[in-house]
């Protein structure tokens, strides 16, 4: 029997769709569907959940909950990953309020900037541990990584673990439907090429019938910025720097030096920011949860319908040998050749028995390419602090973020970086 693990099966809205897609899909019958998770009264939810599903689709997975992260990865053939270390309370907490202290406000913290350097560093080293176990047990498992920071970690398993492993983001699938559908454009039979890094990747072509949309994008974009939308930040983006970027405005703001400052407060109200949007989503999840916990877990009608989400049909493209396409973040073995060979990118990829094979993008217009390595500086400074263990380098990867360097002296940066590890604590591992 193959072998599915989910790590951090807690995440039982996430699993509901990656495991239902996998519970839909006729070639990924009869795989064991072994779930993992550190909460166990979450890893019950998940299981009663899925047994439910099984049960109404009629699916012949099995659905087997684990206590032992080893045992449950053990003769695995594909491994996603959706776990977070340290949780709103207290790691997200920290990130945001100490910070703030300093005045350095942020709206995400999950990806670059200071929260994401710390998400990092405490997230790290559970994953090189994840990598220690793969080795030994399902050394030739497919990782599919979904945990933010998502280039950070991808990174670290590949160069570091000596796991075979995808990020997976949904920002690309949702790209281009959704600048359409805000600028009131069809979206069908419309071909795109988007690359980049994760969170932070070009729409670099996007045409229907060999017309180029772009003139009409921005066009239609300079009139919506004319008036308050959700998007104001990547559209102003687009506009100054040609390009669409994948992921969303309240992301970007906190990438980039130029919207969140001190000394322009007008720029909050005039772009529409959501300052601390990441912890009011955290108390909103929670209190979601608390009321849809009956209705998921104990709703022996349960059904499903198949998601966008890419895992499934990387599986069934891999058992099947009929390729399939993602937007997948991987190791820049050459793909971007204006990208530093030691980042992780994010490039259209071809899914077959073969398993993941990234394309050739070749040079990013040289504007984008400068955006995406003020990013990848950070991103491999902290990769550099988390191997060394060197607290110098946690420092290093503050100074070169672009917000935070933007904002903050270098004395109050390295200060700001030791209050965080003191509240971290036992989160974090001894840095020298």
């Amino acid at each position: 029997m193959s072998k599915i693990t989910f790590i951090g099966a807690g995440s039982t809205v996430f699993a509901k769709n990656v495991l239902g897609d996998v519970m839909l899909t006729p070639a990924l019958q009869g795989f064991e569907i072994a779930l993992f998770e550190i909460d166990a009264e979450r890893l019950r939810d998940s299981e009663m959940m899925l047994l439910n599903m099984k049960k109404n689709c009629g699916s012949t997975c099995s659905i087997k909950s684990y206590s032992d992260r080893k045992e449950a990865l053990r003769d695995a053939k594909y491994v996603v990953n959706a776990i977070q270390v340290g949780g709103y309370d207290p790691c997200t907490i920290t990130d945001f309020e100490i910070p703030k202290k300093y005045g350095l406000r942020q709206t995400i913290a999950d990806t670059v900037g200071i929260g994401g350097i710390f998400r990092n560093l405490r997230t790290i080293p559970v994953m090189l541990d994840f990598a220690r176990d793969m080795n030994e047990v399902c050394p030739d498992a497919l990782f599919l990584n979904y945990t933010n920071p998502m280039a950070v970690l991808t990174n670290v398993l590949n160069t570091y673990g000596g796991v075979n492993t995808v990020g997976l983001c949904h920002s690309v699938q949702v790209c281009v439907p959704g600048i359409l559908h805000d600028l009131g454009m069809e979206d069908q039979d419309v071909k795109w090429k988007i690359a980049g890094i994760n969170h932070m990747a070009w729409l670099l072509e996007v045409s229907r019938d060999g017309v180029d949309l772009y003139p009409d994008i921005k066009r239609r974009a300079a009139e919506k910025q004319k008036e308050k939308h959700h998007d104001m930040v990547r559209y102003e983006m687009m506009l100054k720097f040609g390009y669409y970027i994948t992921e969303s405005s309240e992301h970007n703001a906190e990438y980039h030096p130029y919207f969140i400052k001190k000394s322009y407060p007008e720029l909050i109200d005039r772009f529409n920011i959501p300052l601390d949007e990441y912890p009011r989503r955290c108390i909103n999840q929670i209190q979601h949860w608390a009321e849809m916990r009956e209705s998921l877990v104990h709703d022996k009608n349960l059904e499903h319908v198949r998601t966008h989400e890419y895992a499934s049909y990387i599986f069934e493209a891999m058992e099947r040998d009929v390729p399939f396409k993602i937007g997948g973040n991987v190791m820049n073995t050459g793909l971007i050749t204006n990208l530093p060979k030691e980042a992780c990118v994010e490039v259209p990829c071809l899914v077959d028995r073969n398993g993941v094979t990234p394309t050739y993008v070749g040079n990013l217009p040289p504007q984008c390419a400068a955006l995406n390595r003020t990013n990848i500086n950070t991103q491999l400074l902290t990769i550099e602090a988390a191997i060394t263990g060197k607290r110098e380098h946690i420092y290093h990867a503050a100074m070169l973020d672009p917000h935070t360097s933007a904002e903050l002296s270098l004395d109050d940066i390295v200060a700001m970086c030791d209050d965080l590890i003191e509240a971290h604590g036992d989160w974090l591992p001894k840095y020298k």
